[in-house]
């Protein structure tokens, strides 16, 4: 366990919607519940799309439609006009699933509750691609937003895969002599491409979404050259020193908690202002369901860490 100047637990016991939903969740079932149809499956299939973004944010945001290095970008702006911060947001999906459907009200809910502008990279995904498309865009997508806010009002965001972009994207870039963002918060991030962690697998039963072995096929894919073990593919590898400050938001029935503990102590270890955050009865990425407690208090507190 985490020690108690990085850890906080916020609820003891999940709201009655939670478990609701998590209930809802199991009976629908999973895409990535099976390593075994992902590895007969995937190789061969029709490339999915990224699902469209509602037409009803035209009238609740200002929408600027992008490219970087080839790849769709969505920028979100509050009606009000451009936000103090500007967000860029990668979306989950094991890298190998587009855009889903429940990513824009997430993304949604965060221009609400924060106030921020929000860029949402549209990237390339395995198998069909290897990595390098999208962290070419990554890098690109940001060096456009700082351009214009500036390092100090950027933050890199993003859930489960898109976590990982997310941090990974800061290392890569400290790595790089680059720019940095001022701040990283990422959601249920995937932290260990390979999953070495056995205590992940008493999380396992909990996880109505993720399993173990088939992230494991996942990881190996979007690892590609570099390896499972490369601190860019796996930033629970890495040296953490000099990156900005850190808020993680975690649910406890999902298998990346243990990584996000061990890296948010690494990260503390490393000097680095680190901050984990857990949620009793959460599923993976729980914040997707915005209309739940736990989804709320998670915003409320990015507000308040992109405040300080």
């Amino acid at each position: 366990m985490t020690n108690s100047e990085t850890f906080e637990l916020r609820f003891a016991k999940p709201s009655l919607r939670m478990r609701l939903m998590e209930w809802v969740i199991a009976k629908r079932g999973s895409d990535f519940s099976d390593a075994a149809a992902i590895k007969a499956n995937v190789p061969t299939r029709a490339l999915p799309a990224d699902a469209p973004m509602p037409e009803s944010f035209k009238q609740r945001f200002n929408v600027e439609l992008w490219e970087a290095e080839g790849q769709a970008v969505v920028t979100l702006h509050p009606k009000a006009g451009k936000g103090a911060w500007h967000i860029i947001y990668f979306h989950g999906g094991g890298f190998y699933m587009p855009m889903f459907k429940e990513h824009w009200p997430l993304v949604a809910a965060m221009v609400e509750s924060t106030g921020a502008s929000i860029s949402v990279p549209l990237y390339h995904i395995i198998p069909e691609h290897d990595y390098h498309p999208a962290n070419k865009q990554a890098d690109a997508v940001y060096e456009t937003v700082a351009a214009e806010w500036g390092d100090d009002k950027v933050a890199l965001c993003g859930d489960s895969a898109g976590g990982n972009m997310a941090v990974s994207l800061a290392i890569q870039r400290r790595d790089a002599g680059k720019s940095l963002p001022a701040k990283l918060i990422p959601f249920a991030p995937w932290l260990d491409m390979a999953m070495t962690d056995p205590a992940a697998r008493n999380v396992n039963d909990k996880d109505v979404i993720l399993d173990i072995d088939s992230v494991k096929v996942l990881g190996e894919w979007w690892a590609g050259d570099r390896g499972v073990d490369h601190p860019h593919a796996s930033p629970l590898n890495a040296d953490l020193t000099g990156l900005p400050p850190i808020a993680i938001f975690q649910g406890r029935h999902d298998i990346f908690v243990i990584d996000s503990r061990s890296f948010a102590d690494k990260a503390r270890a490393a000097g680095v202002p680190t901050k984990l955050y857990e949620y009793e009865g959460g599923p993976h990425v729980y914040m997707a369901l915005t209309f739940t407690r736990e989804a709320k208090d998670t915003f409320a507190l990015v507000k308040a860490f992109l405040d300080e």
